[in-house]
Parts: structure tokens; C-alpha cells; sequence
């Protein structure tokens, strides 16, 4: 705050009390005076508008100029003043008041001004001394007694600021004079708010009011868990966030500790949980020390995955889930539910035999409750339709019961049904989630378990028509925690629902998410009431970049990483001038240019490959479709490597032709871009074609014009009912992405499965062109733009 210039003693009187004055009869023959002595009083008056008028000025105070102004205005409307009362004539006596009226007002402006600094003189001092105990670390009754005093005055100065003249110089003296300590308050007000609270309950402890101790906790606690919200957050009048209280934060947590160990009864669960990692062990080492630095403080923490360990990186491609299965025994994980993608594979001709390697191989359980194994070779023996407190490593079941710091947990696990058209489960099906997690819920409090915990994959706000977990804790009560996954959602703190569908009030769900590739470990620990209610949660992502890597993970990494690092760097033979991007879109920028909603250059290379290899087999193919989600990463500029072409295609998909009529391409055009300007993991880039729509009309009227090039370099109009050879791949002409109409093709035995890996023709592709130009050429075209 600025420093305030002393007051001087005239200067000082408030303008109530200057503003009143004495009146005294003046002689008769003074009468010819008091014209000139209202006159002198207008004068000196206005000598003090430049010191109320302060909208401009850098500095607000009572200077000796200020000061020595409002004193002679001060005695020279005193004696005007004396002399006008004295006076017998009325009219001219009328007319002179009015005059000295408007040097009182002058007056009483600047003494507003003056008042002001007064206050902020004693607002300052409160600041000080406050910031004074919060730098000390201190909290105690004199840091709690002086915010109270700090926010009376507050209160005060701010009637005393009202009274300033003017809209800009009020805000001028609000600007110089709060804001500083303002902030003084509000960085301690929660601190302040939990120390007292903390003091009532502590106070009905001694009077052995347990029920209402325990309400009052409960109240602290939901007052916790707003300060991390709210500090996160920051605030309007701080420049940044709230500053960090580390000893005010420890010792108030000393105090709750032992609160708490006074009450009836609380009882505490700690996670911590990953998801959609997808095979990105790059920085597993350093994310064992997060996890080993969490279990040395909670011992009793259990560790979850929520699925997505399949697919993504050349560690997938090379060691098929194996060596994320060799850390997550090594991390000794807890439980895990299954991703769409630990399904990719069920297409390739060994069918889902590496996911039921990688079950047989986890020295922990899953949990899997809308899934339905049944009907899948590769995974028969390991799925056991029961809910059990005694699970084996290694099997899956429909729910487990862990025992928890004396406290029975029940867990089960989902998989969203979207996965039928996302990946590739073969026989493997999926049932309604919200059916599937009633029974589950309802099966525990069969047996008296009053905590639940929900480890799900069907995304947090994903799309409500299939399965989400906004939806899944509004819609099914009774459960505590969503550990979930399949969406990538970054929740720093987490997510309370407390209403059910129709919106009336229900208990508390959690739902936590930690990103994803394992860049963060997100950790909760929950409090529950006897009733299995959360009381209180704190949910936390931990950065694991910032962490030291683990040696003996290190070492365990390198035995893989140098495989890696091999096949990587096996050069193509091709390379690129400039890079071929994979861009999408952005929470800021939800309909920015995306492999999802837009033609690409990396996507008109992938299908004018996929083109170029299906004539070598079928020469009368005309067009190749690719799906934008298929396409996973960009590809730098330099040398193309195998492990770029990898990186780019990781599902390992072969290529499909399939006999399509124009009207049945047409029908799949729609689709693709059913979902634009938004992303669509189903938006196709193509190659042999090219087309216009418009993103402004309704869904299925978007088509505009199809042109194929039958022959090279000759476009004619799609014919709708001529019969065309297209090439995709196989996830999509078995109607992955939701193409139901390439399924029908598939079930009409229209589709031929090449059996050619989609990345081996890429990587054809790239080696036969040496030198890599793709460019944008028209070939997709929104006139809605």
C-alpha cells in the first residue's frame, strides 16, 4: 500500500465537523466586507479542487500543499461565514449564502478526500501487521483477532470511500487503497474460517456434543476441500494464485489429525489411479518414484488402472502389453478394468491372444462387470462371474472386496459399449452399464458394504448416447468413487456430483481421471461417516515428470527400450522436406482444422497408399478410406523411420476392399461427417475421391457433390447405383466407428480382408515415393467455411 503522508491538525478535522461553524454578529459597519470575504472564501476554495479530484494521480495523500490549501479555505469560509450570518438584509443575505455554498462544497470534497487517507492510514497498519503473522507462519487468536479487525475496517473505509465525489475518483481511491488489503485478507480467510472452526468443534468436544462435533466436521471438511478449489483457482484481486501457507497448512492438518481421533467415528481410503496410458513406458521410472513417495506416506494406498494399457506406442508393436505388464507387477497394482483398446487385436489371426497373455501374466485381479468373455477362446478360464473378497492374480470377475484399514471396499469395473464400434472385440460383447453397475452396487450392500468404488472406461463426459461417468454417478446410487479412464480428462481435483438425473439431492460421488501416457499419478483420499458417506475428499494430480527416476525401473526399462530403439531406428528409405502433421482440435479452439474433422496431408499419404497397395491385388479398386482416428501421431520432417510409420499406425490393421454401391458410399460420406466441424474419430480421409459438404444442414443432408477418379486424373460424378471396389481397413469395413452400412457390406460377404498390415503399406509407400510431398488438394471441402 502507498505510503501516507502525516496529516496535519487543521487538515485532519473531518468535514462534518469544519463544515459547521459558529456564527457571530459582525458590526454594522463591516456590512461593505462581506462580499469581499465571501469572494476570498471562493477563492481559496478552489485552490483545493486539483487535491479532490484524483483519478489521475499516482499518488493519493494529504501533502503539506494539500494540507496548507484546506487550512486557509478552512478559516477564510469561517469568517465569510460569520459575516453572512450577521448580516441584516435577506436578500442580499440569500444571495451571498449561496455563494459560500459552493466553497463549503469544494471544501467538503477535499475533506472527503482527506478522510480517506485517514482510513487508509488505518488500514495500513492492519495489513502490515497481518502480513506480518502469515510471513511468520503464524496462526493464532492475535492473527484471527486481526483479519476481524481488518475486515471491520475494511467495511468502515468503504462507507468513507462512498462518500468520495465523484464515480472516477471513488474508484481511484478504491484502486490505491483496498485492493492491498483485500488481498491481505483473502489470502488467509480460509485459513482463518478452519482455525475457528476447527476451535467450535474442539469446544463441543469438551461439552460432549459428539453429533454435533462430528456435523461441524463435516462442515470443516467441505470447507477443506473449497480452499483447494478456490486456491487453485486464484483469485480476481491477486495477482496469480493464493500464495502457498505450508506451516499454516501443516499445522491446521495437525490439528484435524487430532480432532479426528476424537470423534465417534471417520475413516479414511486413499487411490491413487492411472488411465489410458497406452503403452507410453518412456517415463515409467520416474513414475515408480511417484507411486513408491505416495506408499511411504499412506502404506495402505491401493493403486488402480482404468484401462487403455493396449495400443500407441512402438512398445505395443513390439512386446504386444507384455512389457507394461512386467511395471504394473513391478508397481504391484491393486486392480484394473479393461479399455476399448485392450480389444484392438481381436481381428488379427490370433485373435485376443495377447490380452489373455497379459491377464494370465498380472500379478493382481480385474474387475469387469459389463463385460461378457463367454464366447472368446483365448479368454476362457479367466473371466468368474461372482463378486469375491478372496480374488486370484491373474482372474477377472465381476467385482472384488478388499479389507482396508479394517473396512470392507467393494470394487467392480465397466467398459464402455462403444467399444463394439471402436475396436475390435470379436465375440466378446458389452452390456449396459447402468443395468450392470445397479447389480453390482446392490450385490455389495447385500452384504452390508457401505463404500464403493467404480473403476470405469467409458469416459467422463463422453457421448451420453453410449456411456459416461457424469451420467453413471447421477443415474446409480450408492456409488463413492469413479476411478475412470477412456477420455484422457485432466481432473486436477476431481469431480462431486450430489444430484441424481432429476436433480434433487443425493450423496456424494467422486469422480477422479489422471490425464494420460501415465504423465500424472492422481491420488484421492476419500473420508467416509458410519453411514459410508463421503465427509470430505482431496484429490491431487502428481506431475511425474518432476520426479527422480527409479534406478532398478530404469535398468528394467533399458532391456526394453533398446529393442525399441532399434526397430525405431530402421530406416524407410523415404523422407520429408517439412513435417506432416496430426493436428487436433483444443478445449480453446473446439472446431479448429483436426484429423478428425478435416483432409490432411499425412491423411492423403495413408490412403494414397492404401490405394496403391490394393490395385496390386485387386487392380479394379477405385477409391481408399481411412479413418481420422486411425491416424495417431505427425511425422517430423528428415528421414522417415519404421518407427514413425509405426508410431502413425499402431493398431495394427490390415487392409480390406469391399464392393460398395454409390448410394452405400454416399450413406458412409454422411457419416463421416455427421459430427463437423466437431472431431469425429469415424471422419474419413480418402484418396481416388473427392467431395464437398456443407456442416450448416442437417445431419445426412450434408453431402454436396462426390467426383471418382476412375481413371488417373479423371474425376466423374459418384454414380449411386453403380457398384465401386473400395479399399479400408479391416476396423472399419467390419463397421468400426459406427459404419453400419460397411457392416452390412461384411455380413453380405462383400469385404475381402487383404491380411496386409496397414503400417507394412505405409511403409511401402513412403519407400517408393523417396521423397515424401503430400499436400491439402481439395480433396474434402465444407463450403460451410
Amino acid at each position: 500500500m502507498k505510503k501516507i503522508n502525516k496529516i496535519s491538525q487543521v487538515a485532519a478535522t473531518s468535514a462534518l465537523v469544519t463544515a459547521a461553524f459558529v456564527a457571530t454578529s459582525p458590526s454594522a459597519d463591516a456590512a461593505s466586507n462581506v462580499q469581499n470575504l465571501v469572494t476570498k472564501a471562493q477563492e481559496s476554495s478552489k485552490s483545493l479542487v486539483k487535491f479532490y479530484n484524483v483519478k489521475s494521480q499516482k499518488d493519493i495523500s494529504v501533502s503539506k500543499e494539500f494540507a496548507a490549501a484546506y487550512d486557509q479555505a478552512s478559516g477564510d469560509i469561517q469568517k465569510a461565514e460569520k459575516a453572512v450570518q450577521a448580516l441584516k438584509d435577506g436578500s442580499e443575505k440569500k444571495k451571498l449564502t449561496a455563494q459560500l455554498n459552493v466553497a463549503k462544497d469544494r471544501h467538503l470534497k477535499a475533506a472527503r478526500i482527506i478522510d480517506s487517507v485517514k482510513a487508509a492510514t488505518e488500514l495500513e497498519v492492519l495489513v502490515e501487521k497481518l502480513n506480518g503473522y502469515v510471513e511468520a507462519g503464524t496462526m493464532n487468536q492475535e492473527l484471527v483477532e486481526t483479519y476481524h479487525a481488518l475486515s471491520e475496517q475494511i467495511r468502515k473505509a468503504e462507507r468513507v470511500f462512498s462518500k468520495v465525489y465523484g464515480a472516477d475518483n471513488r474508484s481511484a481511491v478504491r484502486n490505491a487503497f483496498l485492493i492491498e488489503a483485500k488481498i491481505a485478507k483473502e489470502t488467509v480467510i480460509y485459513e482463518v474460517s478452519i482455525h475457528s472452526l476447527q476451535d467450535k468443534i474442539e469446544q463441543l468436544l469438551a461439552e460432549n456434543k459428539a453429533e454435533e462435533a462430528e456435523a461441524a466436521f463435516a462442515m470443516l471438511n467441505r470447507l477443506e476441500t473449497r480452499a483447494v478449489k478456490i486456491k487453485e483457482a486464484g483469485n480476481k484481486l491477486h495477482p496469480g494464485k493464493y500464495p502457498d501457507l505450508p506451516e499454516m497448512a501443516k499445522k491446521a492438518k495437525e490439528r484435524k489429525d487430532k480432532i479426528k481421533g476424537k470423534l465417534p467415528y471417520e475413516y479414511e481410503l486413499s487411490i491413487m489411479h492411472t488411465n489410458d496410458t497406452h503403452a507410453h513406458v518412456e517415463n515409467i521410472a520416474k513414475f515408480v518414484t511417484a507411486v513408491n513417495e505416495v506408499r511411504a506416506e499412506k502404506p495402505d494406498a491401493l493403486l488402480l488402472n482404468a484401462g487403455d494399457v493396449f495400443s500407441g506406442t512402438l512398445y505395443f508393436n513390439e512386446f504386444k502389453g507384455q512389457a507394461d505388464l512386467k511395471f504394473m507387477n513391478l508397481l504391484k497394482y491393486d486392480l484394473m478394468t479393461f479399455g476399448n483398446h485392450e480389444f484392438d487385436l481381436g481381428s488379427s489371426p490370433e485373435g485376443h491372444k495377447a490380452l489373455a497373455d497379459f491377464v494370465k501374466g498380472a500379478e493382481f485381479p480385474f474387475v469387469s462387470t459389463n463385460v461378457d468373455f463367454s464366447a472368446d477362446e483365448n479368454m476362457k478360464g479367466l473371466f468368474n462371474d461372482t463378486v469375491t473378497e478372496e480374488p486370484a492374480d491373474g482372474q477377472i470377475y465381476s467385482g472384488v472386496v478388499k479389507e482396508v484399514n479394517g473396512e470392507k471396499v467393494g470394487f467392480f469395473g465397466l467398459t464402455t459399449e462403444e467399444t463394439a464400434d471402436i475396436s475390435s472385440p470379436g465375440s466378446i460383447a458389452f452390456e449396459n452399464y447402468i443395468t450392470e453397475a445397479e447389480k453390482a452396487v446392490a450385490a455389495f450392500e447385500e452384504q452390508g458394504i457401505n463404500k464403493i468404488v467404480a473403476i470405469t472406461h467409458i469416459g467422463y463426459d463422453d457421448n451420453v448416447e453410449y456411456d459416461n461417468d457424469l451420467e453413471l454417478a447421477k443415474m446409480v446410487d450408492g456409488i463413492d468413487i469413479i476411478v475412470g479412464g477412456h477420455s484422457h480428462t485432466k481432473l486436477d481435483t476431481g469431480t462431486v456430483v450430489d444430484k441424481d438425473a432429476a436433480g434433487a439431492e443425493k450423496d456424494p460421488t467422486l469422480i477422479v481421471q489422471a490425464s494420460q501416457y501415465g504423465e500424472y499419478l492422481g491420488t484421492v483420499d476419500v473420508e467416509f461417516n458410519k453411514e459410508g458417506i463421503i465427509t470430505n475428499q482431496a484429490a491431487q494430480l502428481i506431475k511425474v515428470a518432476d520426479k527422480e527416476a527409479n534406478a532398478e525401473a530404469a535398468a528394467l526399462l533399458k532391456t526394453y527400450s533398446d529393442k525399441i530403439a532399434e526397430v525405431r531406428d530402421t530406416p524407410t528409405g523415404a523422407t520429408t522436406a517439412k513435417e506432416l502433421a496430426n493436428p487436433r482440435t483444443t478445449a480453446e479452439n473446439p472446431t479448429a482444422t483436426s484429423v478428425r474433422n478435416s483432409e490432411t496431408e499425412l491423411g492423403n499419404l495413408i490412403t494414397d497408399g492404401m490405394l496403391a497397395k490394393a490395385k496390386q491385388f485387386k487392380p479394379n479398386t477405385v477409391i481408399a478410406m481411412q479413418n481420422g482416428g486411425g491416424i495417431r501421431a505427425s511425422i517430423d520432417a528428415g528421414d522417415i523411420t519404421l518407427g514413425d510409420v509405426l508410431t502413425v499406425l499402431p493398431f495394427g490393421n490390415t487392409l480390406a476392399t469391399m464392393n460398395l454401391t454409390g448410394a452405400e458410399i454416399l450413406e458412409a460420406l454422411e457419416h463421416s461427417v455427421s459430427q463437423a466441424p466437431n472431431e469425429s474419430g469415424g471422419f474419413l480421409h480418402v484418396s481416388g475421391m473427392k467431395f464437398t459438404y456443407d456442416s450448416s444442414k442437417p445431419v445426412g443432408e450434408r453431402v454436396v457433390s462426390v467426383q471418382v477418379e476412375e481413371t488417373k486424373g479423371n474425376f466423374v460424378q459418384l454414380d449411386p447405383a453403380k457398384e465401386y471396389s473400395i479399399a479400408t481397413n479391416a476396423f472399419t469395413a467390419k463397421g468400426g466407428d459406427g459404419y453400419t452400412v460397411f457392416a452390412e457390406a461384411y455380413a453380405a460377404g462383400r469385404v475381402t480382408d487383404l491380411g496386409l498390415s496397414d503400417w507394412e503399406n505405409l511403409r511401402d509407400h513412403v519407400a517408393g515415393l523417396v521423397n515424401v510431398e503430400p499436400v491439402v488438394e481439395g480433396r474434402i471441402v465444407d463450403i460451410a467455411k
